[in-house]
This record gives structure tokens, C-alpha cells and sequence, in this order.
């Protein structure tokens, strides 16, 4: 097993935390999720739901997640290692290596974790166990719980189980149009099987239960009325601190390193692929009155980089758009603070739908301009009133929002939408979101423990 504390110092790992996990703790939480340095929300969400446990009462907190060479393997966007932020003292991320050999090469790594979670189980410890991510993260959880009470040795245990999205619509969804009630089924039964069910917003609520449905209508099941009943919304945790106590001259230094001024760039920052609209984006700025005030900063990778850093060369100001993909999470919230608009024109694929947006609510939080979406999936609990909304795929939408919040605002409108947004966003602060979720999980943790 790699276990990031002890192996900090070691080639191509990142320093992720200091200080061996106690000896003798007395409430532990785990988590497991696809997690640093994989770039994504749920991830950062991960590690701002542990840093809050560590207010909370709970003095050992673990992520389990992959190897740092599986994750290479995969293809997921990835940090570089050394941009990755360290955890805090009593958060400990463990990386199981995995089991067996060559000839099980699928399960080699889902072996490894779950091994590692029965083990964390029957240490004696009153633990929390949380999955982001359905597959496979809660089907780990689930063998690994069946496991450690088969031994006789399981300490008080409670699960939660969080949906994502995703996670229904790659999954269940493929599975009814394939007609594979199997994996239908495995999904939502293992789901409904944690102690705490939740969705990072109600739109996900919604996907679950019409899935479930799908599910019932095909098949004669009984799915949706228990998703229905049961699925509480969480939604993903943010450290707000992170965005609010941002130094001004920090922000004024960082933002000189990269050529930029406050209030002089249009930011989009987020993984660049179709779902994400970045290329109406382009072509929206490249219409706009508001370009000849402006700058497009595009922050961000991902499999359509090439092609939209091709449309950006072919507008008629292709100086006036620059790509950054090399942002870290230190960099992140002053680049947000000093933009005079954010734009996320996300509109809805087959393959993804965005069923929240951690971006804009971190957009909300560090201030800046004002936000330009669309009202796809889960984005209107986001960002709520506190956005200027153009319909999916309208490039000449985006260009006359641009010219109204840039060029249309003035200097007091622009900071009273800012503190409006920010107050609005500290509903996403990672202790508000961990009270209102662990209020679900105390009664599920006392009956454990009785």
C-alpha cells in the first residue's frame, strides 16, 4: 500500500500531507473517491469534506483512492504533483496498491481498495464511510462493509452513498437502453443499500429517480419509490475561506505574471470538452463589443484543447485569447477575483450534463464580474438569481451578455451583484455543507454504535 504520509519524499508522488495519522483515534471518517490529482470538483470536494470532519469531532479522517500510476493509466485530467496542495495533520490519503497478478488485471486495483476498507473497518474504530462516485467507489464500500461484519469484527460502521450524475447516466442509463438489467440493478440496489443516500443537487435527484423509473417500467422493479424517499441532497463542499480572504496585492502579482489586469479578461476555466460550450464561447467573444475592452482566458485541458485553440486561431482578434492549463488551485482564486465576467456556456451531450458546477460557485465566492451561463442540469441551484442565463449553444447569446455585463455595468451594479453572489455561495462553505449532511447521518451513526 502507498499511503501518501509516509511516502511524501518518493518519486512522483505528490506531498499531500505531514504527520502519521493517531495511534489511538476515536471517530474516523473515510472517503472514497477519485482523489488528488485528479482534476475535478468531487474530487476538491473530497478533501474539503475532510478537512471540516477535522472540526468536527472526528481526529482521523482517510481518503482511499488509486494509484498515482492507475490515474496516469486512465486518461483522467491530472494536476501536475507538484501543484497539488497538502492536506492538513489527521488526513492521511492511502493509494492501495493493487492485488493479484497479470491475470485478473480489472479487479487488481478494486481488490486492493477494498482490502484495505476491511481493514479500516475492523480496526475497532466508530467509522463513517463515504463514497463519491456509485461505480465502483460504493460498490467497494458495500463488499468491504459485508465483509468486515462477516468477520465478526466490523466496529460501528455507517455509509453514505453519493450520486453524481454521471454515475446514473453513463451506468444505469446504458444498461436500460442495452437491456442489461443486471448492472441496472446492481447500481441502484447497492446504492439504496447505504445507510445515507444523497445527490450533489436536486437536479441529480431527478435523474436518479427517472432512471430508477426506467428501471421499474422495464423490468418490474420497485426502484424509483425508494429513491424517491430516501435521496437527500448534498451539495459539494467548497473551502470558502480559500475564495473570501484573498490578499489584493497577491492577486495584483499573480495576475501581472500571466500579462493580465483586473477587470480586463473574460475567464472560462474548466475541462475543455463539448458538454462545456467553450467553443460557443470563442466564437460569442469574437462577436462582441465588449473584445476590444476584453481578454478571453481560457483555463483548463481536456480532449478538445487542440480543436478550440484552432477556433480561437482562426477569430478575427486571436491575440486577444489566451489558453492556461496549467492553473493550480493556489492560482485559481485570484485569476477568478480579477476577471470582469466568467462564462460557462454549458449545454447538454448524450455523455454529460452538468449537474451542479463547482466553478460558479467559486466563481460567486472570489467576486470578480459577473457570471454568463446557461440554465443546463444543475446550474440554477449554483448560481440561483445571481446569473446572467443565455440559451445553450447561442454564441451571439454570449456576445450580447458580454457587452451587457462589461461595457453595460456600471461600478456599483458590479459590486452589489458581487457581494449578492458571494452570500448567496456561502451555502456551499464546506462546514455549512457538512452540518446539513451529517445531520442525516447521526441518528443511522447512534443506532451503529447502540
Amino acid at each position: 500500500m502507498i499511503s501518501d504520509h509516509l511516502d511524501a519524499s518518493s518519486p512522483g508522488l505528490p506531498p499531500l500531507e505531514s504527520g502519521a495519522p493517531p495511534r489511538n483515534p476515536t471517530r474516523r471518517l473515510v472517503i472514497v473517491v477519485r482523489a488528488d490529482p485528479v482534476i475535478c470538483g468531487h474530487s476538491g470536494e473530497a478533501r474539503n469534506l475532510a478537512e471540516a470532519a477535522l472540526t468536527r469531532g472526528f481526529d482521523d479522517v482517510r481518503i482511499v483512492t488509486w494509484p498515482i500510476d492507475a490515474l496516469q493509466a486512465s486518461g483522467l485530467p491530472l494536476k501536475p504533483l507538484d501543484s497539488v496542495l497538502p492536506y492538513s495533520s489527521g488526513i492521511t490519503v492511502e493509494r492501495p496498491e493493487p492485488v493479484g497478478d497479470y491475470k485478473v488485471p480489472d479487479g487488481r486495483h478494486l481488490a486492493g481498495i477494498v482490502g484495505r476498507l476491511v481493514e479500516l473497518f475492523t480496526e475497532g474504530v466508530p467509522t463513517t464511510a463515504m463514497s463519491l462516485y456509485l461505480t465502483p467507489h460504493d460498490a467497494a464500500v458495500a463488499q468491504a462493509a459485508h465483509v468486515a461484519r462477516a468477520t465478526g469484527m466490523c466496529a460501528p460502521l455507517t455509509t453514505i452513498a453519493e450520486a453524481v450524475g454521471s454515475d446514473i447516466t453513463n451506468v444505469v442509463r446504458t444498461a436500460v437502453e442495452e437491456g442489461r438489467f443486471g448492472a441496472a440493478a446492481q447500481v441502484l440496489s447497492t446504492y439504496l443499500a447505504n445507510d445515507v443516500c444523497v445527490a450533489v443537487s436536486e437536479y441529480t435527484k431527478t435523474l436518479i429517480v427517472q432512471a430508477a423509473t426506467d428501471v421499474d417500467h422495464r423490468w418490474g422493479t420497485r426502484f424509483a419509490e425508494q429513491c424517491r424517499a430516501r435521496v437527500e441532497v448534498s451539495y459539494p463542499a467548497i473551502d470558502a475561506s480559500a475564495y473570501t480572504d484573498l490578499d489584493p496585492a497577491e492577486t495584483d502579482r499573480r495576475l501581472a505574471a500571466r500579462g493580465l489586469e483586473r477587470d480586463g479578461y473574460v475567464m472560462f476555466l474548466s475541462r475543455l470538452s463539448r458538454a462545456k460550450g467553450v467553443d460557443d464561447l470563442i466564437n460569442g467573444f469574437a462577436s462582441s463589443a465588449a473584445r476590444t475592452r476584453t481578454k478571453l482566458v481560457i483555463c483548463g485541458s481536456g480532449p478538445e484543447a487542440r480543436d478550440l485553440r484552432a477556433l480561437a486561431l482562426s477569430t478575427p482578434d486571436p491575440e486577444r485569447i489566451a489558453f492556461f492549463d496549467d492553473v493550480d488551485d493556489a492560482e485559481k482564486p485570484h485569476l477568478l477575483a480579477g476577471s470582469s465576467a466568467y462564462v460557462l456556456a454549458s449545454k447538454p451531450r448524450p455523455e454529460f450534463v452538468e449537474t451542479f458546477g463547482i466553478a460558479l460557485a467559486e466563481k460567486m465566492l472570489a467576486g470578480g464580474g459577473p457570471i454568463i451561463t446557461c440554465a443546463t442540469g444543475g446550474i440554477p441551484e449554483a448560481v440561483g438569481p445571481h446569473a446572467r442565463i443565455v440559451p445553450p449553444g447561442h454564441p451571439n447569446a454570449i456576445a450580447n451578455a458580454l457587452a451587457e455585463v462589461i461595457l453595460g455595468l456600471s461600478s456599483g451594479e458590479r459590486m452589489r451583484w458581487g457581494q449578492s453572489a458571494r452570500a448567496y455561495a456561502m451555502q456551499f462553505d464546506r462546514a455549512n455543507v457538512f452540518d446539513r449532511l451529517f445531520a442525516h447521518v447521526e441518528p443511522h451513526a447512534a443506532h451503529s454504535a447502540a
